[in-house]
């Protein structure tokens, strides 16, 4: 269930890819004050989940302030719980996320060009990927144009070196922002979109751990901190504020925050940083928020309080009349910010006091260009209130349908349906704006201003409903989305995309080639338009040797032929890219599309530059047939069948001794001890398994809560130490050790090309039992040797290893593979080391 709220106040009426909102009585009137409030809050932090949901959502609905999210990066460098997606996927789906939550404690989100890299110790160590001059100017671009009176930080700007260096460089970035956005010299260019901007009031969201416990809190000077109770019950909804605030937390679903509601008070604190301190926990204090703040307001005002004041429940559509004059005056205000804020605040409430459903829908889910497409018109008026519709114009096209007699008057509670065809002509491919040109490690690349900060990317295709309500003439505009009737889940809305003739790819973003043998390479065409005919052919990195182009023919709209090209390696290592092309109309074609589907977030339909890796290894292996117990999710399976790996996805619940016996070895995923529960049944087995001649390897697990009792056959204590450098100095502790010798011979060169990070939750403290085989650490630290423990325990070896595998293999890091394979073949090897 998604909860309304204020949110209609602060979003476009352009319907997102999900169900229109339908707002009931209540929620009409929620809206109604917040179109009487004049406020606006911005919260700031680096990555999604980093917001303070309860605050948000008390800005929102208790105060009705037009609030927003700023969130430096859209999370890629995050973990996924979900599904194999990482990266630029990643972050994608978390954008979607964030969204979620937004629609669900009724703010708005914004985010900044800079791209999550992974974990950072220190602002240093993230201004070191992250422009600063660019990210400064994107946090000083969201503030120009969201002007909030007040913007709270979620972190502290002056304890770098405490939490991630995102964290601390946001806070840090928000204070130097404050003082720059005024400044007609500061990054005027943006300037002649904008205008400059005075946040009245700064404050930092402390909270007991930033002091290092609740007792030392609770003894600290509070003479500078704003105390606000955002534990507010809302009847209209039956849902207290931090109720919603748990659901909306609830929706980062990919960081596996599910959140549990709570009732009753709940104490914010925040500390004023700049501006003057306000009284009674008012952080609107001293801000005209009334219609009066803007020249030619006071009527407005004095219109909207009788119709809050006088609003009928049982008869929304009495409001129209004076919300209609409104309306008008609204229209011609001078302020630019408040008028177009408001308007769409009040033709939202407008639309729902009549009970208007209006809609557009494409036939199809995709088109391309110069594609004709049927698009089918809904309109319905369910209320009293005269309403007719004097014409539908498709944007960008520009093509207007008249409506003629007798069908133009909406009479109550009557449908109206039209259809017509519309061709899509050069209409632009829709896809995730900041993905459409490459970046660096730590930034995305947008050149166009107006895009930079939006969560999406703004929908091509529209219907604007040009009605008359009474006397008064409202544009009512709507993406043009994509609907279809599921069997089982009922209405299922969709984005309508705009994408190329065809999609090209190669499935495996990486292809390892374990020997010299050749290997067989299937490419995969996808038509999105009827009666496609052109030739396929795989450009490679020279050395490389692949098979003749060929013909590809394709008769109907969505159908994949898969063509078969022969790719022949160089006889030593060696690594480059891969491009499937279609020569295709006398153009090369060489995208592909990619949909991202899961059920809490609308569909994502992605065109992506359609390249893979080639990677030729010197590797030798041991052992055939591995075990894999997935935990939070990766693609180490699909890595490991690469090199000519056997893999069985084991179910948890299915193992049993006698299954363990088949295997060489048995590798646990991610986070598997975080997210199985059933394990604490079935280690005995895997320990068991051990003992009898296996070998086990155990992947990261989160330390926060940690308390499995055996995770291996000794004790062993996990913690949060990490290496963010994935460039950080590798050293070998025992250069005799198997692990390192046999089959491959690992050195420092197979730790070159890791990327993001070397590793993470690397144990602590271990028994002796276990052997540290290498030691790494970040600049400034101790050496840190709990990155890869191995013990002897029975016949068989026990290994636990917090290196970010789960990152290295299917980037096709040569070294990481190396590594992995004397892992599995550890206990198997008969050759001697060499001293």
């Amino acid at each position: 269930m998604r909860f309304l709220i204020a949110l209609l106040c602060c979003v476009t009426l352009q319907m997102q890819a999900q169900k229109p909102k339908k707002p009931s009585s209540s929620e009409i009137f929620e809206q109604i004050k917040g179109l009487n409030f004049l406020g606006t809050a911005l919260y700031v932090a680096a990555h999604p989940d980093d917001e303070n949901t309860a605050m948000i959502s008390y800005l929102a609905n208790t105060v009705h302030a037009h609030t927003g999210y700023l969130a430096l990066t859209r999370g890629d460098g995050g973990q996924n719980l979900i599904g194999p997606e990482i990266r630029e996927l990643l972050g994608v789906i978390r954008t979607q996320e964030l969204l979620a939550a937004r629609r669900t404690d009724g703010g708005e989100q914004r985010f900044t060009r800079a791209n999550d890299f992974g974990y950072s110790k220190n602002p240093e160590e993230t201004l070191a990927f992250w422009e600063r001059d660019q990210v400064l100017s994107d946090v000083v671009w969201a503030i120009r144009n969201f002007k909030p009176d007040v913007i709270i930080n979620r972190f502290d700007h002056r304890s770098p070196g405490t939490t991630h260096g995102h964290h601390t460089t946001s806070a840090m970035l928000s204070v130097q922002a404050f003082d720059l956005v005024n400044d007609v010299n500061t990054f005027p260019k943006q300037l002649e979109l904008t205008e400059t901007w005075q946040p009245k009031r700064l404050f930092f969201n402390t909270s007991y751990w930033f002091y290092g416990g609740q007792e030392a809190f609770d003894n600290a000077d509070k003479s500078n901190l704003v105390k606000v109770d955002v534990g507010s019950y809302y009847p209209a909804y039956g849902l207290s504020n931090t109720e919603i605030s748990a659901l909306s937390r609830s929706q980062h679903k990919s960081q596996g925050f599910g959140n549990t509601g709570s009732r009753g008070d709940q104490i914010e604190y925040l500390e004023l940083l700049k501006g003057e301190y306000p009284q009674n926990g008012n952080l609107f204090e001293g801000i005209d928020t009334s219609w009066n703040r803007v020249d030619g307001g006071a009527d407005i005002g004095e219109i909207l309080e009788a119709v809050e004041k006088n609003y009928d429940f049982k008869n929304p559509a009495a409001s129209l009349p004076q919300l209609l004059e409104a309306y008008e005056l609204i229209k011609n205000l001078k302020n630019a910010h408040w008028r177009d804020l408001k308007i769409t605040q009040i033709t939202a409430i407008i639309k729902a006091c009549a009970g208007l459903y209006l809609e557009a829908a494409s036939s199809q889910q995709t088109a391309v260009a110069n594609e004709t497409i049927n698009v089918n018109f809904e309109a319905i008026n369910r209320s009293e209130f005269p309403v007719r519709i004097e014409s539908i114009v498709l944007e960008p096209s520009g093509k207007k349908y008249e409506v003629a007699e007798p069908l133009r008057s909406l009479n109550f509670n009557k449908r109206y349906n039209m259809q017509q065809k519309l061709n899509i002509g050069t209409a632009a491919i829709t896809t995730a704006y900041w993905l459409k040109e490459e970046g660096s490690v730590g930034m995305y690349k947008v050149t166009d201003q107006k895009l930079i900060g939006l969560p999406e990317t703004p929908k091509t295709f529209k219907a604007v409903f040009h009605l008359k309500l009474g006397d008064v003439e409202i544009p009512i505009t709507t993406d043009v989305i994509y609907k279809y009737n599921d069997r089982v889940i009922g209405e299922v809305y969709e984005p309508f995309e705009i994408v190329p003739e065809a999609s090209i790819l190669v499935k495996d973003p990486v292809i390892i080639f374990a020997n010299a043998e050749p290997k067989t390479i299937t490419t995969e065409v996808t038509a999105y338009s009827s009666n496609l005919k052109g030739t396929v052919s795989l450009k490679v990195p020279d050395g490389w040797k692949v098979s003749a182009a060929q013909p590809v023919t394709i008769s109907q709209k969505g159908e994949t032929k898969n063509i078969a090209f022969t790719v022949t390696p160089p006889k030593n290592a060696s690594e480059g890219i891969l491009q499937p092309q279609l020569e295709l109309n006398g153009k090369t074609l060489n995208t592909k599309i990619t949909k991202i589907d899961y059920e809490h977030i609308p569909l994502q339909t992605l065109v992506l530059p359609s390249t893979n890796k080639l990677v030729r290894l010197d590797i030798a292996k041991k052992g055939n047939y591995i075990g894999y117990i997935a935990g939070a999710g990766d693609a180490i399976p699909e890595s490991l069948e690469q090199i000519g790996y056997q893999v069985a996805l084991l179910d948890i619940n299915e193992v049993t001794k006698a299954t363990l016996q088949q295997f060489d070895a048995v590798v646990m995923g991610i986070r598997a001890y975080n997210v199985l529960d059933e394990l604490k049944f079935k280690q005995p087995l895997l320990l068991d398994y051990v003992n009898n001649g296996g070998t086990m390897i155990v992947q990261y697990n989160t330390a926060r809560g940690f308390n499995f009792p055996n995770l291996g056959p000794f004790p062993l204590e996990l913690s949060s130490d990490r290496v963010t450098d994935e460039f950080a100095e590798v050293t070998i502790l025992d250069p005799t050790a198997e692990l390192l010798n046999v089959p491959n011979k690992i050195t420092a060169k197979d730790f070159e090309g890791w990327v993001q990070e070397r590793g993470l939750y690397f144990p602590k403290n271990w028994n002796e039992a276990y052997k540290p085989i290498i030691s790494m650490h970040d600049k400034d630290e101790d050496p840190n040797e709990g990155s890869l423990l191995v013990a002897k325990y029975g016949k068989g070896h026990y290994i636990y290893t917090g290196l970010s595998f789960f990152r290295e293999l299917p980037a096709g890091v040569s070294g990481a593979y190396r590594l992995f394979t004397n892992m599995l073949s550890i206990g198997k090897n008969d050759q001697k080391i060499k001293q």
